[in-house]
Order: structure tokens, then C-alpha cells, then sequence
């Protein structure tokens, strides 16, 4: 007999954290962890101790826990991900907090604010803003058809209404400007170590050439054309990049230049005002 205690011991000496390990059988068997913790004891059946190890063995090699379960929380919202999209970071929560206060700022001032999210994968950061701002437009564009589909289910879960547009940057946009341009772009460095951790998931949505500048390069200067006067363009970036991106800011125009640290203290997110 193999109990729920036994899987996720062997579990552990796979490697694997024992609240990975917790989540990763609740989900299989659609138990709550405080159920595993207080029914330890109960027997699983053949099928769901292979299928617990499949799982387990795919963790242990790297595959982040939000693919296996399929689903990940960010800034209060539960979004559905799969290997289309970047898992959401909390990091990026930060760029979501720094939309919503320039947001709501100019609450009352405009009768409907424009909002661009660029790149925006499963929709996390699209999805943030307009819950957290109803009274805003948010118009969302990715290149991939794959991640689009998954930013458009998390939509209709949420019952958040986006213009989820296919798009390679501005190429469908046209003509249209926004009071808020938002993009967590690509931005490490082609041939970076930490890619290694990061195999399982989207390279189109990681790298950016070998500064990892070249998408935050050619959204800062395109940004002008979209940005009504007034108005913001806020990015996320590498720790090491602020100063670049500050400067790339300045070159395209942009004042009021800023950079946000994250919780860990690091140079986060930067933006500016046309």
C-alpha cells in the first residue's frame, strides 16, 4: 500500500521542495494541502501514484510548477499557463502597481484611458490592470497565435473585457496612441547562465540579443508614434539595465524619468512621460 506520506517522501528525495511536492499531488488528486497534511494515512490507487511520479520527475528536472499545474496567481488573479506564455513573476507585480497609480491619477481627467500591454503572454499583466481599473480600455498584443489563445481564456474566465489583437509590436496598431503603453519585453542577454533555468519556457519571450536590449531598444523609439501627449510608457527590464534604459528613455524624448525597485531592492521597472 502506498500512502500519501510515501509519495511525497519519495518525492523529496527526488529533490523536490515538499511544498512543490504537496501542490503537485493536491492538484492531482483536487485535494487542498491541509487535506494531505491531515490524511496522510489514505491509500492512493496504482494510476495516481505513476501519475504523481510523472509529475514529480518533471519537476525535479527543472519544469516550472505553474506548467504542471496549470495555473498560476498573479497580483490576486488566478491565470490559467501553459508553455506558450512565460510563467508571471512577482516582479512584474511591480509594473502592474506603478500602471495603476498613474492610472489613477488621471481617474476622472479622461473619460476612458487608453492602455497598451505589449508582448502580453497569458494576459497577466493586461488582466491586473483592468481588474484593478474598470474604467479603462486595455488592448493587448502578442505575436504568438498560442500565447493570444491562452490570454483570451483567462479573459473570458475572469470575465475582463480586452482587445486581444495578434500583433509583432505595433504591426496591427496602425495609427492608434494610448495614455499607458506597458511591456515586460524580452530582455536577457542571448548566451545568458540563467537561460538554463529557464529552458522550459518561451525563448521568443526571454531573449533580446546580446545585451538583451534590442526589444527594449525598439519600443522605447517606436513609443512616440502610440503615445497620445502626456502620456506614459512604463517597462520592465533587467536589474543590470536601468541605466541603459533610463538613457534610451531620454534619447526617445521621454520625461519624468523613473526606475522602481522590486522587493529584492533591484532596479525593476523604468518609464517616462512624452
Amino acid at each position: 500500500m502506498t500512502t500519501v506520506a510515501a509519495v511525497l517522501a519519495a518525492a523529496q528525495r527526488l529533490g523536490l521542495a515538499r511544498l512543490d511536492a504537496q501542490v503537485l499531488l493536491g492538484h492531482l488528486l483536487r485535494r487542498p494541502r491541509d487535506w494531505l497534511i491531515a490524511h496522510d494515512d489514505v491509500a492512493l490507487s496504482a494510476f495516481e501514484v505513476q501519475a504523481f511520479e510523472a509529475l514529480a520527475v518533471r519537476r525535479a528536472t527543472g519544469e516550472p510548477l505553474a506548467y504542471l499545474v496549470g495555473e498560476r496567481e498573479f497580483h490576486g488573479l488566478r491565470l490559467a499557463v501553459d508553455r506558450a506564455t512565460l510563467v508571471p513573476r512577482p516582479e512584474t507585480e511591480l509594473l502592474v502597481d506603478w500602471a495603476i497609480e498613474c492610472l489613477r491619477e488621471v481617474e476622472g481627467e479622461l473619460p476612458r484611458p487608453q492602455v497598451l500591454d505589449l508582448g502580453t503572454g497569458s494576459g497577466a499583466i493586461a488582466l491586473a490592470v483592468k481588474h484593478a481599473c474598470p474604467f479603462v480600455a486595455v488592448t493587448a498584443v502578442d505575436v504568438s497565435a498560442a500565447a493570444l489563445a491562452v490570454a483570451r481564456g483567462n479573459g473570458a474566465a475572469l470575465s475582463l473585457e480586452i482587445e486581444w489583437l495578434q500583433s509583432d509590436w505595433w504591426s496591427a496598431l496602425g495609427e492608434r496612441r494610448f495614455e499607458l503603453l506597458l511591456s515586460n519585453p524580452p530582455y536577457i542577454a542571448a548566451g545568458d547562465p540563467h537561460l538554463d533555468a529557464l529552458a522550459h519556457e518561451p525563448a521568443l519571450a526571454l531573449t533580446a540579443g546580446p545585451q538583451g536590449l534590442d526589444a527594449l531598444r525598439h519600443l522605447i523609439a517606436s513609443a512616440p508614434r502610440h503615445v497620445s501627449p502626456g502620456g506614459r510608457l512604463l517597462l520592465e527590464h533587467g536589474h543590470n539595465q536601468a541605466e541603459a534604459v533610463r538613457r534610451l528613455l531620454a534619447e526617445g524624448g521621454f520625461s519624468a524619468i523613473e526606475t522602481r525597485l522590486d522587493l529584492a531592492g533591484h532596479p525593476r521597472c523604468s518609464g517616462g512621460r512624452l
